[in-house]
């Protein structure tokens, strides 16, 4: 068996430029850790938004000046190859999915992921290409409407970005919840959004919503265009603004209304919780989807060798729910 493989490796931050194909050493499973031969990877705004090395202060966290995971992505599908020597929960030729969080390393052939990280069983029909998206917009949304924002049946929710890969899948978690849902996006995209179940669909080249009469719950803005002082005049007395884009003026806001009370500013890099809460809100995700209450829009899905080629797609604006990359 070869020990080589094909990534995709950023030579440092910039356009879509930095994601070169090359060939690689293939990884080696630990003895508490999975090898998977990977099918299907996510391609995602925030894997854009790190391949830009901005805002500057992440790069504390993904290194300074070119990337510490020279592989890029987090959201995969695929089937377990080998095992580490202290696996026990899975065996060769498992379907899983999962995400890798702050280990990247999606975009290849192969990765491996720890036993005890967010790897779960697919679904018996959950096919590849939805799987890898569940661990970003699906996990990310389910984590800010009912961890952060605890949405309630009959509260008034809109979501700013609604026909994107965290806000198609934020309509119908919003409305399993009972909420009743605005969407607000391009009057292109209206009728998805409806499709999905939104009840209101607001559309932003002709309306600006921070301007308008009614008031919400929760302001959940999945692209981060919004702000929570923009938003102040829509929301309830006790209501919420909740973006998982971070911003310094985010951050600030959190911090104040976190002190003052009332209308309150929130953040959260999901990613960033542990890996079995995580893992819990997986599976509690997989659960509305067996209920029928959850489908993966996916707009694009582009082989690994034209990784870049998905990035410029994403950096245009124009993405609709979820863009996929297979491994042929």
């Amino acid at each position: 068996m070869s020990k080589k493989m094909n990534a995709i490796v950023a030579i440092g931050y910039g356009s879509p430029e930095v994601l070169k194909l090359k060939e690689v050493n293939k990884p080696e499973p630990k003895a508490n850790e999975v090898l998977v031969k990977v099918k299907t990877a996510s391609a995602t705004k925030a894997d854009a938004m790190m391949r830009t090395g901005k805002p500057y202060f992440a790069r504390l966290i993904i290194g300074i000046k070119k990337p510490k995971k020279e592989i890029p992505g987090t959201g995969f599908a695929g089937v377990v190859e080998a095992l580490g020597s202290e696996v026990s929960n899975f065996k060769v030729g498992d379907r899983i999915f999962g995400e890798t969080a702050f280990g990247f390393s999606a975009n290849a052939e192969y990765l491996v992921v720890p036993e005890d990280g967010i790897v779960m069983r697919m679904p018996e029909n959950l096919d590849f290409s939805e799987a890898s998206s569940y661990a970003d917009g699906h996990l990310t949304s389910y984590n800010f409407l009912k961890e952060i924002g605890k949405v309630k049946p009959g509260q008034k929710v809109l979501i700013n970005g609604a026909s994107g890969s965290l806000g198609t899948a934020a309509v119908q978690i919003a409305k399993h919840l009972g909420a009743h849902v605005t969407g607000v996006s391009s009057h292109r995209n209206a009728g998805l959004v409806k499709s999905l179940g939104a009840d209101e669909v607001i559309d932003y080249q002709k309306t600006d919503f921070t301007k308008g009469s009614e008031e919400y719950d929760l302001v959940y803005d999945t692209i981060g265009k919004s702000s929570f002082k923009a938003v102040k005049g829509i929301l309830k007395p006790n209501g919420a603004y909740l973006s998982p884009v971070l911003q310094f003026p985010l951050l600030r806001d959190m911090l104040i209304t976190s002190i003052t009370g009332g209308k309150r500013a929130k953040f959260e890099a999901t990613g960033a919780n542990k890996p079995a809460k995580l893992k819990a809100m997986l599976a509690d995700v997989v659960e509305i989807f067996k209920a029928g209450k959850l489908k993966t829009v996916i707009d694009r899905q582009y082989p690994l060798e034209k990784v870049a080629e998905a990035h410029r797609y994403i950096d245009s604006g124009r993405k609709k729910g979820n863009v996929v990359i297979y491994n042929a």
